[in-house]
This record gives structure tokens, C-alpha cells and sequence, in this order.
């Protein structure tokens, strides 16, 4: 969360002239219901099956998926992306993750209640967690201190 996968990926559909989905908002299309709801009413199980069941279901080709932080830790999501194409890990400090998240804790049911530091613990702990898959993407790329567009040309660099 944080990363600036989305801005990322958009960016990286329009100079790459392919499709772009988004893997939350799919979902919330076809749930007719935001993450949050989904969250609130279901809980995060029931969230992660429909985040399998969209891998599982969909057709990518010729697409950029963003996917949300914590699809790729669950049952044989990391997997199934890499076997699927290019796998990219946005690597972002905690802190700067902090800041940016601050801004969007309301619409992000796991941060919501989380103040300050708290966050940053939050985030070095999930981190901490989810490496491992993070780490098993075939590109690992530090966002840490550069813009979208930057990240951007970064990528295309590694991919070419």
C-alpha cells in the first residue's frame, strides 16, 4: 500500500500501449461494493479468495495489473503472477510509505485506526511479513525517492 503501484502501472499502460487493470477496483466492480465494505461485511478471507478468484478467472494478456499489497501472500498468488509475465516489487521505505498513506488511511481498512508511529510500526511489520513473497518478483525496484515518472523509465530500462 503506498507504493504508487497504480499511478505506476497507468503510466506505464500509456507508454507501453497496453491494457491496464486494476485489481481492487475489479473487484469492487464486479462485488458492487468498495474494499472497505467488502472488508467490513466479509472480512479479509473472504476478500482474498475473491483477490484468487480474480487471478484465476481473468485474462491479462497484453496488461499491466496493479494488485493490491497483500495479493501476493496468499495461497499461490505469487505464483501465479510470475508464471503470468513480468513480476515487479515496488520497494518503498516505511516511512515515506507513512506519509503517503496518511492521506488515505480513511479508505484503507487496515490503516484507518492507526495514528503516527503506530503506522510506521504497522507498515515494517507488514513488510516484515510479506517480503518473502515481495521479494520473489523477477523485478525488485527501491521507489523510495523518485516520482512516478522516474519509476516509470526505470522499469522500461529492466524490461527492455
Amino acid at each position: 500500500m503506498g507504493s504508487a503501484k497504480t499511478t505506476v502501472g497507468k503510466l506505464l499502460y500509456q507508454k507501453l500501449e497496453m491494457n491496464f487493470i486494476d485489481s481492487d477496483h475489479a473487484i469492487e466492480k464486479s462485488e458492487g461494493k468498495t474494499i472497505q465494505k467488502i472488508f467490513h461485511e466479509f472480512g479479509e478471507n473472504y476478500f482474498r479468495n475473491l483477490e484468487y478468484d480474480f487471478l484465476k478467472s481473468s485474462n491479462f494478456k497484453n496488461s499491466i495489473i496493479s494488485t493490491g499489497g497483500g495479493m501476493p501472500c496468499f495461497g499461490e498468488n505469487m505464483k501465479m503472477l510470475n508464471e503470468m509475465g513480468s513480476t515487479i516489487y515496488l520497494y518503498t521505505e516505511p516511512f515515506e510509505l507513512a506519509r503517503r498513506l496518511e492521506l488515505s488511511k480513511k479508505d484503507r481498512p487496515l490503516l484507518k485506526t492507526l495514528k503516527g508511529n503506530e503506522l510506521v510500526k504497522y507498515i515494517e511489520q507488514k513488510l516484515k511479513e510479506r517480503n518473502f513473497y515481495y521479494e520473489q518478483a523477477k523485478i525488485q525496484l527501491d521507489t523510495t525517492r523518485f516520482s512516478p515518472n522516474e519509476i516509470v523509465e526505470k522499469i522500461i530500462k529492466m524490461i527492455n
